[in-house]
């Protein structure tokens, strides 16, 4: 009986009402560009990744970085900017007096042999000792590149003598002291042979004698 009259307040309830479905607005769920990107993925249209896009940023500064080492370790690179060694300058005691002398002679020996032009014996008196002449005797002779060059030469033999001349005629006995002082005047006579000439090609000038007397 009980059971009855439970069963027929239950009856009387209202039901209970079931949730109201709503649409979904397709514009308010989240598109694939919204979403965020996986490391490694690839970007739109093809791309590359970003650890691609390192790679490819790194290789070319590491190639660079080892072919500087490269060069610094062969002696290359510490060679562009060096300055240049004025040889004329050079004397005895300088650190580039081997380098220079060492320049000279393989010029010097990985030509050819030239043709070779007698200069005539040349007596002068040094300066700088008023009370005691000094005399240099020198004979030299002058290397040049061809025969046409020797022809050249032979005309204008005297235009250099005299330029020789009056260079030796302002040495003292201190300028020609040591292997510095003759490379020195080494260098000076072939430098005023070369701007007397310009036309010719003067390769060397070689010292055949060189007296001082006192």
């Amino acid at each position: 009986m009980a059971e009855t009259k439970k069963a027929k307040k239950d009856a009387e309830k209202p039901a209970a009402a079931k949730p109201e479905l709503k649409a979904v607005d397709k514009d308010v769920l989240p598109s694939a560009d919204d979403l965020p990107a996986q490391e490694g993925a690839p970007a739109e249209g093809g791309g590359i990744s970003r650890k691609k896009l390192a790679l490819f940023i790194a290789l070319p500064i590491l190639v660079v970085l080892g072919a500087g080492a490269g060069l610094y370790f062969t002696g290359h690179l510490g060679s562009f900017g060096a300055k240049k060694i004025d040889c004329a300058t050079v004397t005895e005691g300088d650190k580039d007096y081997a380098a220079c002398a060492q320049e000279l002679a393989q010029a010097s020996a990985s030509l050819p042999p030239g043709i070779f032009v007698d200069i005539p014996a040349m007596i002068v008196n040094l300066s700088g000792n008023a009370r005691k002449t000094t005399y240099l005797k020198i004979v030299l002779k002058i290397e040049l590149e061809g025969k046409d060059d020797a022809k050249g030469f032979n005309a204008i033999m005297p235009r250099v003598v005299d330029q020789f001349q009056t260079y030796l005629r302002e040495l003292r006995i201190d300028d020609l002291k040591g292997s510095s002082g003759i490379y020195r005047m080494k260098i000076e006579l072939l430098s005023r042979v070369r701007a007397a000439a310009p036309e010719i090609k003067v390769r060397d000038v070689l010292f055949q004698e060189i007296l001082v007397q006192q």
